[in-house]
């Protein structure tokens, strides 16, 4: 794998720490800043929400630049954002910040996916995809609980200014390491959102909203459920989630080794694996063994299903996939959101703190009729473009 890569997946490493580190800091930015912790939980709302908006929209502006230039504007954003969630005098220009951080977030693995696939060889694809977002799930095992321990012990605004210079270093490395690709020939805005009119592409972006959906509504609630049901102390969560982040990572790697070789056969194990471990969470949660035990399984399957699903809708973007690829990333980010919520709504309803798990379970199935229902389809259509004729307009326009 060419050096480029890890520029890459530091880049990406420093994403998912200001993404999910911020968990673990709620209530002491509460508590500098006057508000209740629900309050608080706008910055994770809104950073999820920015993704969203922002990955279709700084897509589509990077068209007028070269990807390695967009890239670079992506980190500064991202540098620029967390300096100023660490510096915010007030509530308001720190949401200001993690949105302004966000907005990077979808772009930045979009752009960067088919950046990472441009510089390998076709059947090494998935694979070099997963190593980018191998910086992601490291976050989780290393820069969360460092953060979330730095944040505790020294302030919680010392931890954003470290993730502020993780930007800088990625975007250094970025700007040495990433070669220069020139800006698509015939690249249009038109030509992207005609990718959108293929049904695979969106069956793919609906997987991805809930499959790794079925993941968060669990994630998103594993505080209360591990101290209120399982048993474990308020201290024993921060490593809880360190197991989820080797989950994720272990996923992560398994998915880019097979999404090149199997992509549909892994997306039916990986779901439908994923729905079994979310139901027998219910249970689970109720003994500290098996609750961790699923904790990894849930963070491996949920994981391994990002890279056959990133290129899924790479090989079904038929040459125009950068921005499909980021809206995707944007579809991550919406299922977690969606997730969440319902989570919490039947918590408030009073099933008690497991039963976002089944909320994810019949997501994760929902996930895989999907995945079949697009096998179907795609037996009866003729085959798409791959992903390598996709990517590879990069470089030379493809005409249809």
């Amino acid at each position: 794998m060419p050096l480029a890569l890890l520029a890459l997946a530091v880049g990406a490493f420093g994403i998912g720490t200001t993404e999910f580190v911020i968990m673990g800091l709620l209530p002491e930015i509460a508590g500098d800043f006057g508000v209740s912790i629900p309050t608080a939980g706008l910055l994770v709302t809104g950073y999820a929400l920015g993704v969203v908006v922002g990955a279709p929209l700084l897509t589509v502006l990077g068209n007028k630049v070269s990807r390695k230039r967009m890239l670079m504007v992506l980190m500064g954003l991202f540098v620029a954002g967390n300096l100023l969630s660490a510096l915010a005098p007030g509530f308001g220009l720190m949401l200001t910040g993690r949105v302004i951080a966000s907005l990077a977030h979808g772009s930045f693995f979009g752009i960067g996916s088919v950046v990472a696939a441009d510089l390998v060889a076709p059947d090494k694809k998935a694979g070099a995809i997963a190593t980018m977002f191998t910086g992601l799930t490291v976050a989780n095992i290393v820069g969360v609980p460092l953060g979330t321990f730095i944040g505790q012990a020294v302030g919680w605004r010392t931890t954003f200014a470290i993730v502020a210079a993780l930007g800088v270093v990625g975007l250094l490395g970025i700007a040495r390491l990433v070669p220069a690709m020139p800006r698509p020939e015939g690249t249009r805005l038109g030509r992207e959102l005609k990718a959108f009119r293929n049904p695979q592409v969106l069956l793919a972006m609906a997987m991805t909203v809930l499959g790794f959906g079925g993941v968060f509504a669990a994630i998103t609630y594993i505080a209360p459920m591990m101290t209120e049901v399982t048993g474990y102390s308020d201290g024993a969560v921060t490593w809880l989630l360190v197991l989820f982040g080797v989950g994720m990572f272990l996923g992560n790697l398994v998915g880019g080794r097979y999404a090149d070789r199997a992509l549909m056969p892994l997306l039916y194990v990986t779901l439908g694996g994923l729905a079994i471990v979310l139901a027998l969470f219910t249970v689970a949660a109720h003994d500290k063994i098996l609750a961790a035990i699923a904790i990894v399984l849930v963070g491996a399957l949920g994981f391994a299903t990002v890279p056959p699903l990133q290129k899924r809708v790479l090989d079904q973007a038929h040459g125009a996939p950068t921005l499909a690829s980021a809206v995707n990333i944007g579809a991550f980010n919406l299922g977690n959101a969606l997730a969440a919520w319902l989570g919490g709504v039947v918590i408030a309803a009073g099933f008690g703190y497991t039963s976002p798990n089944w909320v994810g379970a019949v997501l994760a199935a929902a996930a895989l009729g999907l995945a079949f229902w697009s096998a179907a389809l795609e037996r009866r259509t003729p085959a798409p473009v791959p992903a390598e004729a996709a990517v590879t307009s990069v470089r030379t326009p493809v005409h249809h």
